[in-house]
This record gives C-alpha cells, sequence and structure tokens, in this order.
C-alpha cells in the first residue's frame, strides 16, 4: 500500500521546512500532525524548554504491549559555505536521484513513513505501530531522550524499534556511541614581553589537546578492538580552537571542542575523566600559581550511547523477513538508537539512502531506495496485523 502513495510529494513537503539545527522544527511537526490526523493518527508533541522545539509521538493500532516504533529526526545539518546548484530547500529530480537538504539524512525515511501511513491506518494491526520524530539528532541529541522519557507515561512503550539512518536498507545491529564537550581556559592577559606575570590560557588549551591527541594514538594502537568497524577502536577528535588576538598579547581566554566515538564496551567518559584530572593535576597549578582566578571548564555537549543488538534477536529476523538487505553490519557513526536500546526497547538500524551523500552539497538519495523503503514498510504492516 505504501509504495502506491506518493512518496516523493511528500518528501518534496518534507525538505521544504529549513529545520536545521539553530532553527524551530515546530513548522515541520505541525505539518506532520496535520497529515496523521488526516488519516485518523492522533498525535502528541514533546517539546524542549524553550518551546521552539518538539518531538512527536503517534500511535498506529491498538494501545497494547509491544509493537515496533518507526523511529527519525526532523533536524538536518546547515547549507551555508556549500555549494548547491540551486535552491537545498527545494526538491529537484534528475536521472533517479532526488535532490535536496536532508533527503538522506533523514526526511526521505520520514517520507516513506508517512507514505504508509494510510495503508497502516486502514489494517487491523494486532500490535501498535509507533511513529517518533525527535529533534536537535545534529547536534546535542536533546531530542531522543525526552521523546523516549515520555513513552512509557503515554500506554505501554514498543517493544522494538526501528532507526531507519541510511543504511541502503541493510540490518545495522552497533554502532559507537557520541559524545563531544566544550572546554573553557581562563588565565590571565598582559604584554608578552612581561610574559612571567600572565597566565597563558591558550598554551594551557594546547597542552589539553595534545593530551588528548595522546590518548587517541593510545586507543589506536592498544584500545579495544570491535571488529566490523572502520576504524576498529575507540577515536577522539579536536575539532575546534579559538584563542589569542595578537602576538604580543597574552591571551586569557581559549576555548576548544573535543569528541569521543567509542566503541561498544569503551566509555567516553573515561577521556574527560582523564582529562579533568589532568587539568586539576598539571594545568591548573601552574595557571593559578600566577593567577588564582585562572580555570578550567568541561561542560557536556552531546553524548549518545553506543548500540549493540545480538544479531540472532528476533528483530533482526524481522527486519529481514520484511525486505532489510544483507547480512548485518555495523556503523562508525552514532545514531539515536542507543537511546531507545538503553530504556529496555530492542533496537537496529535500517533505512534508505548511502550516508556517503548525507551532509553534502548536492544531497540525493535515489528514488530506487524510497521504494525499497515503502515495500519494508508495507511488509511490516503486514507482520503487525499477523
Amino acid at each position: 500500500m505504501a509504495a502506491e502513495t506518493d512518496v516523493v510529494g511528500m518528501l518534496a513537503r518534507l525538505v521544504a521546512f529549513d529545520t536545521t539545527s539553530a532553527r524551530s522544527n515546530l513548522g515541520l511537526v505541525q505539518f506532520v500532525q496535520a497529515e496523521l490526523a488526516s488519516h485518523g493518527v492522533a498525535s502528541r508533541l514533546v517539546p524542549d524548554a524553550t518551546g521552539q522545539k518538539a518531538a512527536l509521538h503517534a500511535v498506529i493500532g491498538p494501545a497494547v504491549a509491544g509493537g515496533v516504533a518507526l523511529s527519525a529526526h526532523a533536524d538536518c545539518v546547515p547549507v551555508e559555505g556549500q555549494d548547491w546548484a540551486a535552491d537545498p530547500f527545494t526538491l529537484r529530480e534528475a536521472n533517479g536521484r532526488l535532490t535536496a537538504r536532508g533527503t538522506v539524512d533523514m526526511k526521505g525515511f520520514w517520507a516513506c513513513v508517512m507514505a504508509a501511513v494510510p495503508g497502516l491506518a486502514a489494517r487491523k494491526l494486532a500490535r501498535p505501530i509507533h511513529l517518533c520524530l525527535s529533534f536537535d539528532e545534529e547536534t546535542t541529541f536533546a531530542g531522543a531522550p525526552l521523546l523516549v522519557d515520555s513513552l512509557a507515561k503515554h500506554g505501554p512503550p514498543p517493544a522494538l524499534c526501528i532507526v531507519g539512518e541510511p543504511s541502503r536498507m541493510a540490518p545495522v545491529v552497533a554502532h559507537k556511541g557520541y559524545a563531544s564537550w566544550e572546554v573553557e581556559v581562563t588565565g590571565r592577559t598582559g604584554h608578552s614581553s612581561q610574559a612571567h606575570r600572565t597566565a597563558n590560557a591558550l598554551e594551557a588549551a594546547a597542552e589539553a589537546v595534545a593530551f588528548l591527541k595522546a590518548k587517541a594514538r593510545h586507543f589506536a594502537a592498544e584500545g579495544r578492538r570491535a571488529e566490523g568497524f572502520e576504524p576498529p577502536h575507540t577515536t577522539v577528535h579536536t575539532g575546534t580552537f579559538r584563542a589569542g588576538s595578537i602576538l604580543n598579547i597574552v591571551p586569557d581566554f581559549a576555548e576548544f571542542v573535543f569528541e569521543v566515538r567509542a566503541v561498544p564496551g569503551d566509555s567516553a567518559e573515561s577521556v574527560r575523566d582523564a582529562l579533568a584530572d589532568y587539568a586539576r593535576e598539571v594545568l591548573l597549578p601552574d595557571l593559578q600559581a600566577r593567577a588564582p582566578e585562572a580555570a578550567f571548564r568541561i561542560r557536556p555537549r552531546c553524548l549518545a550511547p553506543a548500540l549493540s543488538l545480538d544479531a540472532a534477536h528476533p528483530l533482526v529476523a524481522l527486519a529481514q523477513d520484511c525486505g532489510a538487505v544483507g547480512p548485518v553490519g555495523r556503523m562508525p557513526f552514532a545514531t539515536e538508537a542507543g537511546v531507545f536500546q538503553d530504556a529496555g526497547i530492542a533496537t537496529l538500524v535500517c533505512g534508505p539512502g548511502d550516508v556517503a551523500q548525507a551532509h553534502q552539497p548536492e544531497e540525493w538519495i535515489a528514488r530506487s531506495e524510497l521504494e525499497a523503503c515503502c515495500a519494508f514498510l508495507d511488509r511490516l504492516g503486514d507482520r503487525m496485523a499477523a
């Protein structure tokens, strides 16, 4: 049934909403609510503290335990600084490719879900299908925990979850966790000719980055191996660094952002804790000897748990029975699947498109991938009705 609906038209409607993470997503979720309501499906919003963003939850079928959640995020990455041939928020089709921001990551999957709604609503489902749409997956992962925490408060939660991140419709049972932190170092400024009376925040921050680099080398050389990942070990990466204004002024402020992508079994927080210990024991004593007000602050930015599902779990067989392609796989990047898993909901990743196109200028998804996903959801509806 889903393949008979206008999935491309739905995708065009979804990508027209600029839901880059710095913007509100309310326009898109209110559109989704109205579309669901037109097919007799009630939904509710789970707002953030500002009221400018919200997750969405809907249930098709009976309010009983069990069932499957279909999960996606509404936000997408920015387009500034990228070379687009046309408006990134207007869908274009050529040679079987559908081009716009968010087509593959991951409004393509949600377009398939919305296209499946009429057929799912018309069935007499024995187990419910939950629709879960989050926000801020691309930045802080703030939306999914709010949504998952609310599931049990509004009827029986799902037993299973399929996160539709791009996997070319392969069943993915594991991915690395993701965590990132912002670090601020404050010292004392002054003329560089009197550096002995100052506390150089830039140099202390640089030593902290070098400490993290040493951690990265350790993981690469001696860390836990998780075969199936590329690379098969935990990685540590510093992405931005800001400090200083002119050479002969000692900088009293520096900041940087770092991330840890941990294989299942490793703890990203252990890297943060080791950095905090190094700052307290090595960096701060030197800074505060000349500037008692000096400080080293680590603020959480994002925390996404790893995913690890037994390849023999019945959810894998269900996905394969519905049309998931090929053997089970693993991903190096994080998704919201670990959030559902940590809540006791068995989860895997399976969605249309190739992650190689995600976040790129001229982002595209193949029409054939959408058709395959629609067929997958149609079969899933049959299984939930059986």
